[in-house]
C-alpha cells in the first residue's frame, strides 16, 4: 500500500524540513491581554495542539499599534512583546513542531473604539462592505513606509523570541490585502491604480522583510504569506488578479504561500475558472517553486491527501480544535477515536476560552449554512 502523502516529510526551500504535512492553522483566539501580551491560557492552548503537527502558526499578531483589530489580540509591535512570545514559541516547539507567527495590520478592518479613538486607517478613505464598518483615513507616504517598517521590526522580534518562522497576513481583507483590492485601493499615486501598482506595496514590504531576515540571522527562517484567492465586492480582488499574485510571489525566497479559504474544494466565482478547484489553478501556477499550504473543513486523513493533490501542505482548523491529538491520531491509523464535536462543559478541559470558541461557533455555522 502506497504510504499517506501527509506523513511524508516537506524540506522548505530555506532547507527547513517539516515533520509531516499537516499545519495548525492560525485562527483568532482573543486571548491576549488588552496590550497584546500573551497570557498562561494562550500558552496552554498552542501546547495542546502542537507536538504532532509539523507546524503551528499563531493566530494574527498585531504590527502596529494602529493595526490592532479586535480586543485580545497579540502583539509584537514593541520590544515589550518578546519575552511573552518567546515563552509562546517554546511552548509549540516540543518534540520537532515549527512554531511560525502571523504578522498583521487590520487596516479598515477594525474600530476606532479598539483603537481608543483613533480612526481606522486603508489605503484610501473607503469603508469596508459590513454593516458596522467605519470609514478609515487614507494613509499618508511616510506612514505607509512606516508601516513596512513596523513589519520588518516585527520579524526581528520573531527572531528574537526563537520564532521558527513569520507569516505575513496578506488575507481575510486585512490591510496587505486592502493595497491590491481595487475596492479599498482608489489611490491616485504610485501605491494604487492598475493590478501592478496595487500590487507595489505588497512587492516592497515581502522584499524588505526578506532582506531584514536574511540581516539579522544567519539561519534558516521560514518566511510564509497568506492570501485570499477571491473578493465579492465590485470591484474586487478576481482570482485572475490572484493567480498574478501568486505568481509574483512564487518568485520570490519565500517558503510558502497560503491560500485561506471556506472549502478544500471551492470552485472560483468566475465563469473562467470553473473547471476545477481553485486549489488546483492555485497549485499548477506556482509550480514547484514554493510550497503551498491548502486549508478548508479537512476532517479526516483521506481528504486530507485530497487537498494534497493540490498542495504540499494542509491547514487544519476546526477539527484540531475540537481534538488536538487529531494530528496523531490520523498519522496513526486511529481515526475511529477522533473527537469530532465539543459540548460547552469540554471548554475549560481544550482551553477553548474567549474568542476561539466563538470563531468556533462560526465555522459551525458556515459549514452548515
Amino acid at each position: 500500500m502506497q504510504e499517506r502523502k501527509y506523513k511524508e516529510t516537506l524540506t522548505l526551500n530555506n532547507g527547513v524540513t517539516l515533520k509531516n504535512r499537516f499545519v495548525m492553522a492560525p485562527m483568532t483566539t482573543k486571548m491576549s491581554f488588552f496590550d497584546g501580551v500573551i497570557t498562561e491560557d494562550e500558552k496552554r492552548y498552542y501546547h495542546m495542539r502542537s507536538k504532532e503537527a509539523g507546524a503551528v502558526i499563531t493566530a494574527a499578531a498585531n504590527v502596529s499599534e494602529g493595526g490592532k483589530g479586535w480586543e485580545g489580540e497579540l502583539g509584537i509591535h514593541d520590544d515589550r512583546h518578546i519575552d511573552g512570545m518567546a515563552s509562546l514559541a517554546s511552548a509549540i516547539q516540543h518534540n520537532g513542531t515549527k512554531a511560525i507567527v502571523q504578522l498583521y495590520h487590520g487596516g479598515r478592518m477594525t474600530s476606532s473604539s479598539v483603537l481608543r479613538g483613533t480612526q481606522p486607517v486603508a489605503p484610501s478613505a473607503v469603508k469596508a462592505e459590513r454593516p458596522t464598518a467605519e470609514e478609515p483615513r487614507a494613509l499618508e507616504e511616510d506612514e505607509i513606509l512606516q508601516i513596512i517598517e513596523d513589519f520588518k521590526s516585527g520579524a526581528v522580534r520573531a527572531i528574537d523570541a526563537g520564532f521558527d518562522g513569520i507569516e505575513l497576513h496578506g488575507a481575510n481583507t486585512y490591510l496587505l490585502q486592502q493595497f491590491f483590492s481595487p475596492h479599498s485601493n482608489r489611490r491616485e499615486d504610485k501605491w494604487g491604480g492598475s493590478r501592478e501598482e496595487r500590487f507595489r506595496f505588497i512587492d516592497r514590504l515581502v522584499d524588505e522583510v526578506i532582506s531584514t531576515v536574511n540581516k539579522h540571522t544567519d539561519k534558516p527562517f521560514i518566511i510564509g504569506y497568506r492570501f485570499s484567492p477571491e473578493e465579492y465586492e465590485t470591484p474586487g480582488i478576481r482570482f485572475e488578479d490572484t493567480l498574478y499574485l501568486v505568481d509574483q510571489l512564487a518568485y520570490k525566497a519565500i517558503d510558502y504561500l497560503h491560500v485561506s479559504l471556506g472549502s478544500y474544494s471551492q470552485v472560483s466565482q468566475s465563469e473562467e475558472y470553473k473547471d476545477k478547484p481553485m486549489l488546483a489553478y492555485l497549485y499548477e501556477q506556482i509550480a514547484g517553486r514554493t510550497a503551498f499550504i491548502s486549508v478548508g473543513d479537512v476532517r479526516n486523513g483521506a481528504q486530507a491527501e485530497e487537498a494534497l493533490e493540490h498542495s504540499d501542505l494542509v491547514a487544519l482548523g476546526r477539527v484540531i480544535l475540537a481534538d488536538p491529538h487529531w494530528v496523531g491520531k490520523v498519522l496513526n491509523g486511529k481515526e475511529d477515536a477522533i473527537r469530532y464535536n465539543v459540548a460547552d462543559e469540554d471548554r475549560a478541559e481544550l482551553g477553548l476560552t474567549n474568542g476561539v470558541w466563538q470563531f468556533m461557533q462560526n465555522m459551525m455555522k458556515d459549514r452548515l449554512s
